[in-house]
C-alpha cells in the first residue's frame, strides 16, 4: 500500500489560566501581545508579522530559522484568516503553513474561552490536513503546547 499523501488529524488542548477571560482574550486580540507569545522565539528571526483581528481579517507570520537550528536560513510562512470572533467567548481561524514556499498544511483552529472562578479555561481544537513532507500532527501538537506555555508567560507580564 502506498504511503498517504494527505493526513487528517484533530487534537484538543485545554489550559486553565489564573487570569480573567478578558485578559486572556486580549492576548489574542492585541497585535503586540500576540506577536510576543505566538511569533517570537530564540530560534528564528521574524521577517513579517501582520495581525488584523476582525472577522475576515488576515494574520501573517513569516520567520527565518537562525544558525545553529535544525533548519538554518530556511523560512516558514503562516497565513490565516479570522472566520469567527465573539469577544471573550471564541475565535475561529483557518490558516496555511508553507516551508520554503511549499505548502505543507492547512488548519482550522477554534479557541473557546470559559470563565472558571477568577480564571479562564481555554479550549483549543486544531483540525489539520498535513501534506507530504510536512511536520506532521505530533510535531504540530507539540508546537501548540509550547505556544500555550508562551501564552501563560505573556499573561504573567
Amino acid at each position: 500500500m502506498e504511503k498517504p499523501t494527505v493526513v487528517h488529524h484533530t487534537f484538543h488542548l485545554e489550559r486553565v489560566y489564573p487570569f480573567p477571560v478578558e485578559r486572556v482574550f486580549a492576548a489574542f486580540a492585541d497585535a503586540t501581545k500576540k506577536r510576543r507569545w505566538y511569533g517570537e522565539r530564540e530560534t528564528h528571526e521574524i521577517e513579517d508579522f501582520a495581525h488584523d483581528f476582525r472577522v475576515g481579517g488576515a494574520e501573517r507570520l513569516q520567520y527565518r530559522f537562525k544558525e545553529g537550528t535544525r533548519f538554518p536560513g530556511l523560512t516558514i510562512l503562516n497565513e490565516g484568516t479570522y472566520h469567527d470572533i465573539v469577544p471573550a467567548e471564541r475565535i475561529v481561524t483557518a490558516s496555511t503553513m508553507s516551508f520554503q514556499g511549499r505548502r505543507i498544511s492547512v488548519s482550522l483552529v477554534t479557541f473557546q474561552f470559559f470563565p472558571r472562578g477568577d480564571g479562564t479555561e481555554l479550549m483549543c481544537t486544531h483540525q489539520g490536513v498535513f501534506f507530504e513532507g510536512s511536520d506532521g500532527p505530533q510535531i504540530r501538537e507539540a508546537g501548540w503546547v509550547a505556544l500555550l506555555d508562551n501564552l501563560q508567560k505573556e499573561l504573567s507580564l
